[in-house]
This record gives structure tokens, C-alpha cells and sequence, in this order.
């Protein structure tokens, strides 16, 4: 590897599984120092111990994102105290999908999901933006969604929750990008997840016939994207959503 995220310090949210624990190996095999963060204790020791075999520095921060300013700032305080004092990147990952109909969803799964897809990650920025500012600058990368703009059925809730981080992207660009600190944000495609469960046809693969990559992605493709956007090499870019989704919401599909 290059090394291009080498000295800098990272907290990736929902990072124990899938493209959140992609991107903080990415982000550790680039140098950076990286915090996993979630739920599961014990997947996140297996993410570390696996960094750290490969003779990366990462360290396990539990946190349970539930939407409230203090589990935001909690998680901020302690990441940074395992960082050495500061976070340079912050990955806002976590996210949950609720696969329900409109007339279907209570009030209860409505609140339950903006809180972790939207509550969270706003507060958290909150809580970590301005010391970026205080240190002279920072990266933050917002995970959005395909179907934030393609819409699908079912998928009501969990898409207006993408559109309103793709807004926070471009509207926290304007605000702390004239401060040293770039915001921009992902948006994956239909990603193939991991073994065992990525050993079998994917389902969503129907979605992406007649694209122009004709298949689904790998979480390792969002972690490629977000090691870019965390170095130096994408220091001109601010308040972009960058579409790593085999050109399904950019490009005319093809019926096949």
C-alpha cells in the first residue's frame, strides 16, 4: 500500500461487518490509526485482531448510535481518547434498513430509523467538527444510498433517510469546509455481501442487469472510494456525493 492515510486518525461507525469493516481495514492498511466502532463486541475484536495481524493499528470503541446527542458525544469522547486525542476522519456508517411498506411502518420503526440513519450521525458530526476545525482541518465521509435517487419499492423510509445525509453532506460542506474541514459523502450500489452469504446468488443482482458493470459490488469498492476521499489527493473535493454503484442511478439501463 501507499500509505496515504499514514499519522492520521480514524472512527468508522458500524464498522464490525460488511462495508464499514471494509473501509476501516482500507483506511488501516493505508497507514491511518482506526477506531471500529458498534454493538457486537465480539465481531469488532475479530475486525481489530485481523488489522492487527496484518500490522495495522485499530482499536474496538463499542457504541450504540441510538440517535441520542449523549450516545454521539459518548462515542466521540472515547473515540478520540483511544486515538491519541484527536480524529482526523470520520466515517458516518451506521445505518439500519427496514424492509416495510409505507402503510405498513409504525411511528416506532420511523422514529428508530432516522435516529440511527440521521439523529446519529448529526450529532456525532457535531461532536467532532469542530475540533477538526480547532486542529486545522478534517475529513468527514457520509454513507448515502443508490435508492436515494433510483427509487424501489419498500424502500420508502430507509431512502429519505439517504437523501437527507446527501443533504447534510453539501449543506455541512458550505459550513465547515470554509474551516479546513471536507464533507462529502458515498453512495453505494447494490453490494454483494460477505461470505456465507455472498456465496450464494445475490438477489439484488436483477437490479443491476443491463448496467454498465452487469453485476453487484464488493464492499471493497466503497472502501477504495472512501481511502480517496479521506486523502490528500481528493483535497479539492467538497460537498460531493461520489456514485459507486457500476452506473446504476448515472447511466440508461438496458433491458435485458
Amino acid at each position: 500500500m501507499s500509505e496515504r492515510l499514514r499519522n492520521k486518525t480514524a472512527l468508522v461507525t458500524g464498522s464490525t461487518s460488511n462495508i464499514g469493516q471494509a473501509i476501516a481495514e482500507a483506511f488501516a492498511a493505508e497507514g491511518a490509526h482506526v477506531v471500529v466502532s458498534g454493538r457486537d463486541r465480539e465481531r469488532g475484536a475479530r475486525v481489530v485482531q485481523g488489522i492487527r495481524a496484518s500490522g495495522g493499528h485499530a482499536d474496538f470503541v463499542a457504541a450504540d448510535l441510538d440517535g441520542s446527542a449523549q450516545a454521539s458525544q459518548d462515542l466521540a469522547a472515547r473515540a478520540r481518547a483511544a486515538l491519541g486525542g484527536r480524529i482526523d476522519v470520520l466515517v458516518n456508517n451506521a445505518g439500519v434498513y427496514p424492509a416495510a411498506e409505507t402503510a405498513t411502518t409504525d411511528e416506532k420503526t420511523f422514529d428508530q430509523v432516522y435516529a440511527v440513519n440521521v439523529k446519529a450521525p448529526f450529532f456525532l458530526t457535531a461532536a467532532v467538527a469542530p475540533a477538526m476545525t480547532e486542529w486545522g482541518g478534517g475529513v468527514i465521509i457520509n454513507l448515502g444510498s443508490w435508492i436515494a435517487r433510483l427509487a424501489v419499492p419498500v424502500g420508502a423510509l430507509y431512502s429519505s433517510t439517504k437523501g437527507a445525509m446527501e443533504t447534510l453532506t453539501r449543506a455541512w460542506a458550505a459550513e465547515f469546509g470554509p474551516k479546513g474541514v471536507r464533507v462529502n459523502a458515498i453512495s453505494p450500489g447494490v453490494i454483494l455481501p460477505p461470505a456465507p452469504e455472498g456465496s450464494e446468488p445475490h438477489p439484488g443482482l436483477v437490479m443491476m442487469k443491463g448496467t454498465p458493470a452487469g453485476d453487484v459490488g464488493t464492499p471493497d469498492a466503497i472502501a477504495h472510494a472512501a481511502v480517496w476521499l479521506a486523502s490528500d489527493e481528493a483535497a479539492f473535493v467538497h460537498g460531493t456525493v461520489v456514485d459507486v454503484d457500476g452506473g446504476r442511478t448515472g447511466v440508461a439501463v438496458i433491458a435485458a
